[in-house]
C-alpha cells in the first residue's frame, strides 16, 4: 500500500534509515557519499552506522586518515545517495559533514567495534589511498585510526518508482512538498 501522507511518508524514510544500520542487505545500509574539493567531485560508499531521527542525523565511521576527513574541513557539505530495491525507494540527502569532536563518543564506538572483523579497516599501517610496494597484507597497527563522521541531514528527497506511477518528495526546513519525478 502506497503512503499518501507527506508526514508519514518522511516518518516512514527516517524509520527505513534506521532499519538500515542494523539489517545487512537493507538498500540504504551502504551509501554513496559524494563531497568536493579543490581537484572537483569525489565519490565514495560509507556505511550508516547510526541514525538519530529526531536530530535527522547519520553517523558513518571512517579511518582518521582519510582524505574525505580533510575535504570536510573545508568543504562541509555533501551528498548521501542510496537505492532500495525492496522498496523501489531512492534517498538523496544534501548534508553538513563533520567529525565528531566527542572523543569519549569515538572510543565508545571503538570499544563496540574493536572485537569484530570491520575493525582491521581501522588499524591499517597505511592511510587509505597510500600506494603500497606489494601485495596487501602484513601486520596490523596496533593503534587505531578510527573516526566518526556526523552527517546533519539539511534535505532529504525521496523518489518512488512504481509501475502505477512514480512519486518524489522533498523534506526540508521549508517543510514538506511534492515534486515533479
Amino acid at each position: 500500500m502506497r503512503i499518501e501522507s507527506l508526514r508519514l511518508l518522511q516518518q516512514a524514510c527516517w524509520s527505513e534509515l534506521a532499519r538500515a544500520t542494523h539489517e545487512r542487505e537493507h538498500g540504504w545500509r551502504v551509501m554513496a557519499l559524494a563531497t568536493v574539493d579543490a581537484a572537483g567531485a569525489d565519490a565514495r560508499s560509507i556505511i550508516v552506522r547510526e541514525v538519530d531521527a529526531s536530530h535527522q542525523r547519520l553517523v558513518f565511521f571512517t579511518d582518521g586518515r582519510s582524505p574525505k576527513l580533510r575535504q570536510l574541513e573545508h568543504h562541509p557539505q555533501g551528498t548521501l545517495l542510496a537505492w532500495c530495491p525492496r522498496l523501489s525507494w531512492q534517498v538523496r540527502l544534501r548534508v553538513t559533514l563533520r567529525r565528531e569532536s566527542d572523543q569519549r563518543l569515538e572510543q565508545s564506538r571503538w570499544a563496540r567495534l574493536r572485537e569484530s572483523p570491520a575493525a582491521q579497516d581501522y588499524l591499517a599501517p597505511r592511510a587509505p589511498g597510500e600506494p603500497l610496494a606489494e601485495t596487501p597484507g602484513g601486520a596490523p597497527n596496533s593503534a587505531a585510526h578510527f573516526a566518526m563522521v556526523n552527517a546533519q541531514v539539511e534535505a532529504l528527497d525521496w523518489l518512488e518508482l512504481d509501475p502505477d506511477g512514480h512519486r518524489r518528495a522533498r523534506f526540508d526546513a521549508t517543510g514538506s512538498r511534492w515534486l515533479q519525478p
